[in-house]
């Protein structure tokens, strides 16, 4: 008896019908005319293009765009250049087999580009299309990106000249964070406190998921298999993203908490675009993924304030690796060769593996020769050391703006 083709497979045998394939549940998105036309078009392509347009959503088939793109170059059997939706959006990305023509880039150009923000998708694949066949991708959004970086850079000069507060530590010196979830742990002691502790995390929580201001996390879920160029690119791109959502924000900021906030995520911004800037290794780049995640936790917050809403509590990424996304235990965690234990917070593996009496998936750091593990670097020469990745002190953005990251 034979088995049921796989959903890679069905997909390789529709692209071999067509190189356009649309789910039905989004078929009137792209009308059977316009993949006429585009099919037209794409025989001027210099390579074959594949369109596979499937929603991605948490908990389908496919847990992102990459491995879609993989699995169905893979049951094809043919190179070329295949073009997908990304996670949870109706954005375009591509990736490409079998050589070089920019289409990666041409996909981010067209996404970015304030002029195609809400042009149908007919049209954003003829423009991508387009950028892949004259070759100009990458300087489509190398274009796209400086006119971000200028915007970007023109609001913060405007803030700065309107002598909005600054906020920071009040010394350099500064010290040890209150540790996360200390200010609770007395209700926890108690069955009552507990219920209310257990309710106030299920509501931020809540809070958290229904906000579209926030670093999404399936960034995370990428990153923690990307190797180092792929996550450098990554991290590339979600500054810039960051940088269009400050640069198009209506968040007024009459009020003094919005202000401040707002001041937070631009501080943010710039101290993740400047880690990017002379990032040498992973734990730089996981380092410009933590900044990004606390300059939109401000940015969110600030909206909640200005639209009278309580701000929405920022969640650290893990302390053993930031790249395994939210920190959603706390633990007592006792380094090697100390008597003092620090609390940290964690994701769940690395919470069970340090109960366990086992060590967790820690993120290493190449230090003289060696790789160890990122906190066990000197703090002197990392600002990631010295701060936990932003849990150990509060400063971790105000170190970076002073230069505490520059690479050794």
């Amino acid at each position: 008896m034979l088995s049921e083709p796989s959903p890679g497979e069905r997909l390789a045998a529709a692209l071999r019908r067509s190189p356009i394939h649309v789910d039905p549940s989004i078929a009137s998105a792209l009308p059977v005319a316009e993949r006429r036309r585009l099919i037209a078009r794409f025989r001027q392509a210099p390579a074959p293009i594949y369109v596979v347009l499937v929603p991605l959503v948490t908990g389908g088939t496919w847990a992102d765009a990459e491995q879609l793109a993989t699995v169905v170059h893979d049951r094809l059997g043919r190179d070329g250049i295949f073009i997908t939706l990304r996670e949870d959006s109706q954005d375009l990305t591509a990736r490409e087999w079998g050589g070089d023509h920019q289409a990666r880039d041409a996909a981010w150009a067209v996404t970015l580009d304030r002029a195609m923000r809400d042009a149908p998708l007919a049209a954003r694949l003829s423009r991508v299309t387009e950028l892949i066949i004259a070759g100009t991708g990458k300087r489509e959004y190398d274009r796209v990106s400086a006119e971000i970086d200028r915007r970007s850079s023109a609001r913060r000069e405007s803030a700065n000249r309107a002598g909005e507060p600054r906020p920071g530590p009040a010394d350099d010196d500064g010290g040890l964070a209150l540790p996360l979830g200390a200010g609770v742990a007395g209700l926890a002691v108690v069955g009552a406190g507990g219920f209310l502790l257990w309710r106030r995390r299920r509501m931020a929580s809540a809070r958290r998921e229904g906000s579209g201001l926030l670093l999404p996390r399936t960034v995370f879920a990428t990153a923690r298999r990307a190797s180092e160029d792929q996550l450098r690119e990554q991290a590339s791109r979600e500054v810039i993203a960051f940088g269009e959502l400050l640069d198009e924000t209506t968040v007024p900021t009459t009020g003094e908490r919005a202000r401040t906030l707002m001041t937070g995520a631009l501080d943010a911004y710039q101290a993740a675009g400047k880690t990017l800037d002379a990032a040498r290794g992973v734990p730089d780049l996981a380092g410009v993924l933590v900044l990004l995640d606390q300059g939109r936790d401000a940015f969110a917050s600030a909206q909640a304030v200005a639209n009278g809403d309580p701000e929405i509590p920022p969640v650290p990424l893990c302390f053993f690796n930031p790249l395994h996304g939210d920190a959603t235990t706390g633990i007592d965690w006792r380094p090697l060769g100390s008597r003092k234990s620090l609390r940290v917070r964690t994701c769940r593996p690395c919470a069970r593996a340090v109960r366990g009496k086992e060590t967790p998936d820690v993120l290493m750091d190449h230090r003289d020769g060696r790789d160890v593990p990122y906190y066990e670097a000197d703090p002197s020469e990392s600002v990631w050391a010295e701060t936990g990745y932003g849990q150990l002190r509060d400063d971790l953005v105000h170190r970076v703006l002073r230069g505490d990251a520059t690479p050794r």
